[in-house]
């Protein structure tokens, strides 16, 4: 399984005040599962359930603070 790691600091702010990371589907691909996993203070990884939306051809994870975890494509 592919996945990408993504930083606290890669989420933009919304006006909702939520925040959210943006990718396209060329980078994630049609029809993929998608997992969630934050990285904990000790290096380790926990799948965690957060919403993620699809508008035209983006895909965005959105939460209410900004986590560092991992996208897994499976």
């Amino acid at each position: 399984m592919a996945h990408i790691e993504f930083k606290k600091e890669d989420f933009v702010k919304t006006d909702d005040g939520n925040y959210q990371l943006e990718y396209s589907k060329s980078e994630i691909g049609e029809g993929s599962n998608l997992i969630i996993e934050e990285k904990s203070t000790d290096g380790t990884y926990s799948v965690i359930q957060i919403p993620i939306k699809r508008h035209n051809e983006s895909i965005f994870i959105v939460v209410d603070q900004p986590i560092e975890g991992r996208l897994i494509l499976d």
